[in-house]
């Protein structure tokens, strides 16, 4: 029938344009995303098709039997107000979210309708950007190693701390990536912080940024830049993480927007924020 709305699950290759159209919106994807988010769950991307043309796609990645990240919900410019969006909505987060915990970062104008979807809201996030003064905080290299494949399983349960859920799939993705950076400041065995940097179409984005203190955190943010080559970095403390927001600052990082990050489903396990230095994503959070 013409004009039929359908809901497919997305491909590979729609997880592309998904990305493009993020990009389109000036959401300043990872070179490599595409390929990291996939690894975390390739049947957490969906598509509503009109004719068999996309026209709007959002995803529900899974990271277990009970947490999921919502994200990527956008609607094709040229279809918007047509309500593609609230039936690809209703059909995927309403029927795959009910089973677990759904998180998601919101811009602050669609608080609102998340609210009115039953989300509720815990904190805020900064993006932060600029060409940072590597000058103004600690350096120092001694206890910091580049992130192998044997370091995998003390990153994941340290990761543990500061995300709602085991992530580990997607992790050993995302720090091995081709053009990703990633360290940890190791001591005696016990990891005291980790970050990644990855390059995205305009500069390089870090995230995460996790560490036991500040001193810790400048120094990977610091080795992160340098061992990229980084001129234009971006970083997405929490503002609950007073450190990480003095850092930003000593860097000389701008604020550019913040989003909200809410959940629904129940309430996700107390995260560590005073570590928190800066989040993975906005897409899985």
């Amino acid at each position: 029938m013409e004009n039929e709305i359908e809901f497919v699950q997305a491909s590979r290759e729609d997880l592309d344009t998904m990305i493009e159209w993020a990009a389109k919106e000036g959401w300043n994807p990872g070179l490599n995303d595409a390929e990291c988010f996939w690894a975390a769950d390739p049947k957490g991307f969906w598509t509503a098709r009109r004719n068999g043309e996309m026209v709007a796609c959002l995803s529900l990645v899974g990271f277990s039997p009970i947490f999921a990240f919502l994200g990527f919900f956008i609607v094709r410019p040229d279809c918007r107000g047509q309500g593609f969006g609230d039936a690809l909505w209703q059909h995927v987060a309403e029927l795959f979210g009910r089973r677990r915990v759904v998180g998601l970062d919101a811009v602050p104008e669609q608080v609102y309708t998340y609210r009115k979807a039953g989300y509720f809201r815990t904190h805020r996030n900064v993006r932060y950007g600029g060409t940072p003064n590597l000058d103004a905080v600690a350096s120092g290299t001694d206890d910091l190693v580049t992130i192998g494949t044997h370091h995998l399983a003390a990153i994941n349960a340290y990761d543990e701390e500061f995300f709602p859920s085991t992530r580990d799939v997607f992790l050993n993705a995302w720090l091995t990536a081709p053009g990703h950076v990633s360290k940890a400041a190791i001591t005696s065995g016990e990891v005291r912080g980790y970050g990644a940097i990855r390059p995205c179409r305009e500069g390089h984005k870090i995230g995460p940024l996790f560490a036991n203190d500040l001193e810790t955190a400048e120094r990977l943010f610091s080795n992160l830049v340098t061992e990229s080559g980084a001129g234009q970095v971006y970083l997405d403390p929490p503002f609950a993480n007073d450190d990480s927001l003095e850092m930003c600052g000593r860097l000389g990082l701008e604020p550019i927007f913040e989003t909200v990050r809410m959940y629904r489903g129940g309430m996700p396990p107390k995260l560590r924020f005073p570590g928190m230095f800066g989040i993975t994503s906005f897409e899985l959070g």
